[in-house]
């Protein structure tokens, strides 16, 4: 009877946890894919525009979510996590559907609202503006094909938990806990204005394969492959993978593990954002 009451509160426990991070992807993608839509179906804005639109969608979400997951909002890092952060393996599963999902919807969301913009700049929902939803290699028009987007995508993703995982380690210097998701926003800016070029720097498996469905259930039929007719679908959800996995190693080897056990945080509220655990013991204490 005792096993299952706890299985009860656990498993209401992980349902909160999936709302959070379906809530917290949503959000993120709503003003992700919304920007992209603006700027290249509407013709308002630029690249920037992008760069800062993605920034601030990654600091909303963290507000969202933060409190109750440390707002993943990524499988990359929820992997990377559960391989060196003592997440718990049996939660990753949940957590990449309920970010997918999120991603999902958000991307129909948008997909309605642009609904005129985008058949009059694209009528046939051609590659000239899947990229809206999805990411392509180079963009769609430059010379970079898939495994110069498989190799970007190692990257950029191995940069943004290398550096999370500085941003929110608590024996490092890092910011106070409603700081850190302004940070972790400021850092998914600078990854888009110095690694946007080669594949869109999707950096989330989530935040594109979730589009990427929303989009051929909405009339792109080439959803999955490149502008070469290559199936790409693959290489934003594997290669965010394996880059999550090196920048967290590389973190734990360079950093991690000349860094003492007994530090504490100048800021005794400091939550790391990575680390649902300690955030629900500091809810209870």
């Amino acid at each position: 009877m005792a096993n299952r009451l706890a299985d009860r509160v656990r498993a209401k426990g992980l349902v909160g946890e999936l709302a959070a991070e379906f809530a917290g992807t949503f959000i993120l993608l709503l003003f992700g894919i919304g920007v992209v839509a603006q700027v290249v179906a509407g013709g308002i804005g630029n690249h920037d525009s992008i760069a800062w639109a993605w920034g601030f969608g990654v600091l909303l979400g963290v507000y969202v979510a933060g409190k109750i997951t440390g707002a993943h909002l990524n499988p990359a890092v929820t992997v990377a996590l559960a391989a060196f952060g003592g997440f718990s393996w049996r939660k990753v599963l949940p957590y990449a559907l309920a970010q997918t999902l999120g991603a999902f919807v958000a991307a129909l969301v948008v997909r309605w609202n642009y609904t005129e913009v985008i058949a009059k700049f694209d009528p046939g929902h051609t590659v000239k503006s899947q990229g809206i939803f999805s990411t392509l290699p180079g963009n769609g028009s430059l010379p970079v094909h898939m495994w110069g987007g498989f190799r970007d995508q190692i990257i950029g993703t191995a940069i943004l938990l290398f550096c999370i995982l500085a941003i929110t380690d608590l024996r490092n210097t890092s910011p106070g806990a409603n700081m850190a998701p302004v940070v972790v926003g400021l850092l998914v800016v600078a990854i888009g204005m110095a690694f946007g070029t080669d594949a869109g720097y999707a950096i989330n498996p989530a935040r594109d394969f979730g589009p990427r469905l929303a989009s051929f259930f909405t009339g792109y039929g080439t959803a999955f492959r490149d502008q070469y007719g290559d199936l790409y679908f693959w290489v934003p959800i594997v290669a965010p993978i394996i880059g999550g996995l090196i920048g967290a190693w590389l973190y734990r080897v360079l950093i991690g593990t000349f860094l003492s056990d007994d530090t504490s945080p100048d800021d005794p509220a400091a939550v790391p954002i990575d680390n649902p655990e300690a955030s629900s013991a500091q809810q209870a204490a």
